[in-house]
């Protein structure tokens, strides 16, 4: 605690989050913290933070976290919800991994920002073993009914 004290105060420009120096005028979260070196993480599923919003995921995130199957949830088209940019950053990201790994994005909804993004991107997908699942399966539940996909690992 007496380091942690010392040291802001001997660095009066800076400022530690978590045991890591910030700069407290950068207003943008990804630049406030560095991202952390080391191997990209392999997983079977993974759900794009946020609603798929441009607020927290870049390219950097598709770079470090290598996923089997993305869920995309965005549909809130005022909010951004799911971003375009994000989309496109999954292709920058996966066009950096240097292997060609079978890759599904799974929307939740059917929106207009992931079918424009679809028709536009479709040859690059195919190039990069990117697959868009299209629900085509209902699920009832209680008197309601929602498109539904089924994984199996």
């Amino acid at each position: 605690e007496d380091e942690l004290s010392r040291s802001s105060h001997s660095n009066p420009g800076k400022s530690l989050v978590n045991g890591i120096k910030t700069n407290p005028a950068s207003n943008s979260p990804k630049s406030s913290l560095p991202v952390p070196v080391g191997p990209p993480v392999y997983v079977d599923l993974a759900y794009i933070p946020n609603h798929c919003s441009g607020k927290n995921t870049d390219p950097e995130f598709f770079k470090r976290v290598r996923a089997s199957y993305y869920v995309v949830s965005g549909n809130d088209a005022a909010n951004g919800e799911p971003s375009r940019a994000v989309l496109d950053a999954l292709l920058e990201g996966k066009s950096q991994w240097g292997e060609n790994l079978q890759v599904t994005l799974i929307p939740t909804h059917d929106t207009e920002v992931t079918r424009e993004w679809y028709q536009q991107t479709h040859e690059k997908q195919q190039e990069l073993n990117i697959m868009v699942l299209a629900s085509s399966s209902t699920v009832v539940m209680q008197d309601e009914s929602f498109p539904a996909c089924k994984i199996e690992f």
